[in-house]
């Protein structure tokens, strides 16, 4: 069982039911696949891969039943046929929605699981600007989009908030964040979880999110995504941008996940009431990691 720190615990207890999401997290970890269609047909992998289940909510996402299996290991791993991605992981390439001659931005892109996801749905159409800061990241990054076939990807380094002025059709902002929403197989993020590093971090996200929300062309779409479950981390970086652009939240609906409300009020700040249309997932909602996701509109 997991030792919780006395503030974390009497911050997640206002936040949701905290027995539930204990046992959710001290529950072991689904492993879970994404199908790479760009090298395999959805049908043909599950031919190839035995004790496959489907992710109610990703057409290509499977969670894989065989305990035996160290997935990294098969041989349609290393031919790029499939992604090991958390099955929750999925839902911002979904809600984000790429065509096929999109301009697209994943601002914090390695080590690719989303930028392979999109690569694939955009069919290798269109172009990804691939984003990263930190070269042992970036390394992964590449050899991901290698392995995985993905043609239509150039990578640049900068921070997230000093990139370029180059307009998108699309941004994609999985932003770097505590990690609170995967305690169920990173447990050790428990053990340097801290206000500071959090309020931190939060800084960091609303400059991101703001030079994001200035690269996207009029018309254009912003996901922002976290796999933390702090407020500070997820609506209040949300009502900052309402607050200082001209942003528009659009509701998410994804069929077949379960979802939380937002949170409208935290530590005496109200937020937003549009923060409603944003998605809050806890772990105990669909058993997988906890993720906050919103869909901004220019």
């Amino acid at each position: 069982m997991m030792e919780f720190k006395e503030k974390f615990v009497e911050r997640y207890r206002g936040l949701t039911d905290f027995g539930d999401f204990k046992e959710a997290i001290n529950k072991p970890a689904r492993k879970s696949i994404r199908v790479n269609t760009l090298k395999i047909s959805v049908s043909e992998l599950k031919n190839r891969v035995a004790g496959l289940t489907q992710v109610p909510w990703c057409k290509e996402g499977f969670y894989i039943e065989r305990k035996e299996i160290a997935v990294g290991n098969l041989k349609e791993h290393f031919l790029g046929y499939f992604y090991v991605q958390e099955a929750a992981s999925m839902i911002p390439a979904i809600i984000l929605d790429p065509a096929e001659n999109d301009l697209i931005l994943d601002m914090s892109a390695a080590p690719g699981s989303k930028t392979t996801q999109i690569g694939a749905m955009m069919r290798n159409k269109g172009a990804i600007i691939a984003n990263d800061i930190k070269w042992d990241r970036i390394k992964a990054l590449s050899m991901n989009l290698q392995r995985c076939g993905v043609l239509n990807t150039v990578i640049t380094i900068y921070k997230g908030e000093k990139f370029p002025e180059i307009k998108f059709d699309k941004i994609l902002l999985d932003a770097p964040c505590s990690g609170t929403g995967t305690l169920q197989k990173s447990p050790d993020t428990l053990k340097i979880y801290n206000t500071e590093m959090i309020k931190k971090l939060s800084y960091q996200q609303k400059r991101m999110i703001m030079k994001g929300y200035s690269l996207l062309n009029e018309g254009g779409i912003l996901v922002y995504s976290t796999c933390s479950l702090e407020p500070e981390e997820d609506e209040n970086v949300i009502d900052y941008l309402l607050e200082n652009s001209n942003a528009k939240l659009e509701k998410i609906s994804v069929s077949n996940l379960k979802c939380s409300p937002a949170v409208l009020e935290f530590e005496g700040k109200e937020y937003n009431s549009e923060i409603r249309k944003c998605l809050r997932i806890w772990p105990q909602d669909n058993n997988s990691d906890g993720f906050f996701v919103a869909k901004i509109k220019k």
